[in-house]
């Protein structure tokens, strides 16, 4: 199986399964000299951690990093940073019931038509809890970009199609503080409410929902190459490899389609220091595939959970009908798009860290 890795020089390479008895990652090309500890990484292994609330999978993971090589006296030496996140709450024995059914939404037909073998334990590779080795990398690429001044926060911005009224996206920091302390962070509580809500009715009916993640970062001008390496096309890439991803789209996004050139072109102009900036900003921080200055914005859809309690029509492994009916004790998200957030945030980090240290390149 390829294409384990991510990144040209901040690289990342992530092993492990879900009901595996651990997961882990290692990242290549960290500068020396970058402060970073335990308790950082840990922090942000906190946002993504299942059974923090009821709106999300009831399942216990400590998600406590271990550091193997790469950090001494708390900072990093230019070696290769190894991370461990022990599974401490897998419960593989409840998959047995149905690993010869093909489960809708869900790899196990691919991956064994590719591969002729599938870790049906929870998804194995497939399965979101990957994803957890991915936050223990972007913190410490967020560590990198706050050496150069550089902030990304991600936020849920739709669940099952009500959406959030707009945030404040002027302060990032102020914004990562109010959504870091909640999910579902709104600053409207009738919509929180109705949110809240609508993940309860759709756990009591067996069912999930899908969401919109959005995330937005405050660049400097220069980000990104023209061509096979722009910035939007590594976003992309980064977020559409993401589990339940299903679209992503920048600035205006889809919107764009249906504006005419003289609505969607965002005109130059200076702002009060004498600095040359748009005045609108519908190409979402970009021109050419390199940052503008302007804020990327860029949205991330999720869809539904593929793992429900509601029965399935499918078929078995030997091509029988056959009925899908997870147990009572089947441990899911209603919607995935809730912990999806930190896991965006990652990946953006990721990307930018990997473009600021290529940036360094670029010129004399």
């Amino acid at each position: 199986m390829a294409s384990n890795f991510f990144g040209e020089i901040f690289r990342i390479t992530t092993f492990g399964e879900s009901h595996g008895p651990a997961i882990g990652v290692v990242i290549d090309g960290c500068p020396a000299g970058l402060e970073i500890s335990k308790e950082d990484i840990d922090k942000e292994l906190a946002l993504r951690r299942p059974g923090n609330n009821p709106h999300t999978s009831p399942r216990k993971e400590e998600d406590s990093i271990q550091i193997l090589s790469g950090i001494f006296e708390r900072k990093t030496t230019g070696a290769p940073i190894a991370l461990l996140i022990k599974n401490q709450d897998a419960q593989p024995d409840q998959y047995e019931t149905f690993k010869n059914l093909y489960r809708p939404g869900h790899a196990n037909f691919t991956y064994l038509e590719k591969y002729g073998i599938f870790d049906y334990r929870g998804g194995g590779r497939s399965s979101a809890r990957e994803t957890a080795a991915r936050v223990a990398a972007g913190a410490i690429a967020k560590k990198l970009l706050a050496h150069f001044g550089i902030e990304c926060v991600a936020f849920v911005s739709e669940v099952g199609g009500i959406k959030i009224p707009p945030q404040d996206l002027s302060n990032i920091k102020e914004l990562k503080q109010k959504t870091h302390k909640s999910p579902i962070f709104c600053p409207d509580p009738t919509t929180e409410v109705l949110i809240l809500e609508k993940i309860e009715k759709v756990k009591l009916e067996n069912d999930s929902l899908g969401g919109i993640i959005t995330c937005i970062a405050h660049l400097p001008v220069g980000l990104g190459d023209p061509v096979y390496n722009k910035l939007e096309a590594l976003l992309a890439c980064a977020m559409l490899s993401i589990p339940a991803t299903k679209g992503f789209e920048i600035g205006s996004g889809f919107e764009a389609a249906r504006m005419k050139g003289s609505e969607h072109n965002d005109s130059f102009d200076l702002d009060i220091d004498g600095n040359v900036h748009t005045a609108t900003n519908h190409a979402g921080g970009t021109l050419g595939g390199i940052s503008t200055g302007s804020p990327l914005i860029f949205n991330v859809a999720f869809k539904p959970t593929s793992s429900i309690k509601k029965p399935q029509e499918t078929i078995s492994l030997d091509k029988e009908k056959s009925i899908l009916k997870l147990p009572d004790s089947a441990r899911h998200d209603p919607c995935v798009a809730i912990r999806g957030a930190s896991v965006v945030e990652a990946m953006a980090a990721l990307v930018l860290a990997d473009r600021v240290l290529a940036n360094r390149l670029v010129r004399l």
